[in-house]
């Protein structure tokens, strides 16, 4: 291992039970080393509220614009990959919300995909420049979680009964929108309103991401357990619901800027390195 890399250290920290349901985990990076590092952040289709407590990361928009992270930005629905960049004595600390989480916190906001956003700016409020100046304060990546988690308490709305259950309807094949406005005795249109104001994205761009997902799993399995390797494209494409092969290549391209060869080739590098 390099130097380099040994002075770069990040991990996930887990979230407590009884905060499940609002963050998917925390996120933790430091570059102590002599150079910038570069790393791309995959979709998810979850907002971030990131704290930069070191000298200014960057965000790399899809047009090349660099973008400095300022004290605390939010960011997403992250729904394609992109890059950024932590130049040397930059730390950033990351909370992952999940699902509606985020618009229980700020209301129906409208955020802008790849530019970040000041949180306080949506609240009309000052709160979060104050809770980056606590959180400085604070050396255990542990405790800056408990503390965090107890500043949203006081900010945190009821999820509405609507969207919970869009939530908990899960990837079943069965349109989540009809079943949902069958439930409620609404029209088919307000229930896909609901969803996008709630989450953010609509039904059929969540349904695409997860098909993508899928498709990746299939290639990673593939990568794992043969070798050398062999992919059936043709069975991919029908066991995740594709048309053809350009309807799966132009998904890869959209959401990683890699065509899914390519992407496989960078699985069979990392699977099977020094093989």
């Amino acid at each position: 291992m390099s130097e380099n890399k040994e002075k770069y250290s990040s991990f996930r920290i887990p979230v407590p039970a009884a905060y499940e349901a609002i963050f998917s985990h925390f996120y933790v990076a430091e570059n102590r080393s002599s150079a910038a590092i570069t790393k791309t952040l995959l979709p998810s289709f979850q907002t971030i509220l990131i704290f930069n407590f070191g000298v200014n990361a960057e965000l790399c928009s899809q047009q090349n614009l660099k973008i400095k992270m300022e004290k605390c930005i939010v960011l997403g629905p992250i729904k394609r990959a992109f890059d950024y960049t932590l130049p040397p004595e930059s730390e950033i600390f990351v909370a992952n919300f999940k699902d509606d989480a985020f618009y229980r916190f700020f209301g129906h906001v409208s955020l802008t995909q790849y530019l970040p956003q000041n949180p306080d700016a949506l609240l009309n409020a000052n709160c979060f420049n104050m809770l980056w100046t606590e959180l400085k304060k604070i050396g255990d990546p542990d405790l800056k979680v408990a503390y965090i988690l107890e500043f949203c308490k006081k900010y945190l709305r009821q999820q509405n009964t609507i969207t919970e259950h869009l939530i908990n309807f899960g990837d079943t094949g069965i349109s989540s929108i009809k079943s949902v406005a069958e439930m409620y005795n609404q029209s088919e249109r307000n229930i896909q309103l609901n969803h996008k104001k709630s989450l953010g994205y609509s039904s059929k761009e969540v349904n695409r991401f997860r098909r993508f997902l899928k498709a990746v799993s299939y290639i990673q399995k593939g990568a794992v357990t043969t070798f050398p390797l062999k992919i059936d494209w043709f069975e991919i494409i029908e066991e995740c619901g594709y048309y053809d092969q350009s309807q799966l290549i132009n998904d890869f391209k959209h959401y990683i800027h890699l065509s899914p060869t390519k992407y496989l080739k960078f699985q069979q590098e990392i699977c099977h390195a020094g093989a």
